[in-house]
């Protein structure tokens, strides 16, 4: 067995994780003070158990939005602890997803609560050598008049280091052909895409719709596809990385515990061509982070060191950088997988 160290170390990227999953409770605690905010602390740390029938982290999200967070400050602080996190588990690059319908009401507004993110983007890169991109998102759960407003603003309020958009929180709220005109006008402005696909036991025909119809680059979750070889071969021949989840909520809900990972459908994914990469989501209302994300492909789910250095180059093929950077990622990541894996051995 790997150990916890070997996981700690080797150079990742985080390609699936939610702004607003990532605040720690304390500063949950000190900015809903600071905000006035009506949420009381035993009502914040309930968001941080992970218990038989935990509370969900939309509960949570809403929370932030509505009550919280409410300054660029505010987000420049989520978004800045994220990253010293993340790198102290060996996140050289991250891509976060933020959904500002919850927070702003017009571009201006957008743009002036994404400037907090930015400058803690900035300040992460000075400081501890992390790079980071943001990935708006649409809140598939509002109105898809909202969604069409989120990629307005962005076209309207551009920035290079907003490269592309999302859509996430219940899928079965909200279906992937309710949003195909805003990624489509996403798509003519040059945004890159992704959207969570096929999660919530959701059926193949919503993963086949976010590659048909909406033109992702990525795919996160597409659970499902593994009850449809023929997408599954699609999506193989359209070089289409997927980020997973070992601790995405529904599946620990709904599967036995005592063979949840052995059931999972990460543990078919790469058997059916899939090429995965794995990821946090909430980490800090998970209970997780990169290290341990990583060690669940191993310990929980059997993937060895071959399969590993497979999901490790997965994740520099699906980043949103440019080829150049990612050729510098692949020498010098997988060199830095084999010598630790080499160090490693008995």
């Amino acid at each position: 067995m790997l150990t916890e160290a070997f996981f700690r170390a080797i150079p990742k990227l985080a390609l699936h994780d939610h702004l607003l999953g990532t605040i720690a409770r304390e500063t949950f605690q000190d900015l809903a003070r600071l905000r006035g905010a009506a949420i009381t602390a035993e009502e914040i740390a309930a968001f941080y158990i992970r218990g038989e029938k935990p509370v969900g982290v939309l509960r949570a999200f809403r929370a932030l939005e509505a009550e919280v967070l409410q300054q660029p400050e505010d987000f420049h602080r989520i978004t800045y602890e994220y990253l010293a996190a993340h790198a102290r588990h060996g996140v050289v690059h991250a891509e976060i997803f933020w959904n500002p319908t919850g927070s702003a009401r017009n571009a201006a507004e957008y743009a002036r609560l994404r400037s907090g993110i930015l400058a803690a983007f900035e300040d992460a890169r000075r400081d501890l050598g992390i790079s980071a991109l943001l990935i708006p998102s649409i809140d598939r759960e509002a109105p898809p008049e909202a969604a069409m407003a989120l990629v307005e603003w962005m076209i309207e309020e551009p920035d290079p280091v907003a490269v592309g958009i999302g859509i996430d929180y219940n899928e079965v709220k909200g279906p992937p052909e309710l949003f195909v005109p805003a990624y489509q006008l996403a798509g003519r402005h040059g945004l890159r895409r992704t959207a969570h696909a096929g999660e919530f036991g959701c059926p193949p025909a919503n993963i086949r719709i976010a590659i048909h119809q909406m033109g992702v680059d990525r795919l996160d979750h597409a659970y499902t596809a593994v009850d449809d070889p023929e997408l599954c071969r699609e999506i193989v021949d359209r070089n289409l990385i997927v980020t997973v989840v070992p601790t995405n909520s529904y599946y620990l809900r709904t599967l036995p515990r005592e063979s949840w990972a052995a059931e999972h459908p990460i543990r078919r994914m790469p058997g059916l061509g899939l090429r995965i990469h794995p990821n946090t989501d909430d980490p800090t209302m998970h209970l997780v982070d990169p290290s341990r994300a990583w060690s669940m492909m191993h310990r929980d789910f059997g993937f060895g060191p071959e399969a590993l250095r497979g999901f490790l180059l997965n994740g520099i093929e699906g980043a949103f950088v440019e080829e150049a950077q990612k050729s510098v990622w692949r020498a010098e990541h997988l060199a830095a997988f084999d010598r630790l894996l080499k160090d490693t051995a008995p």
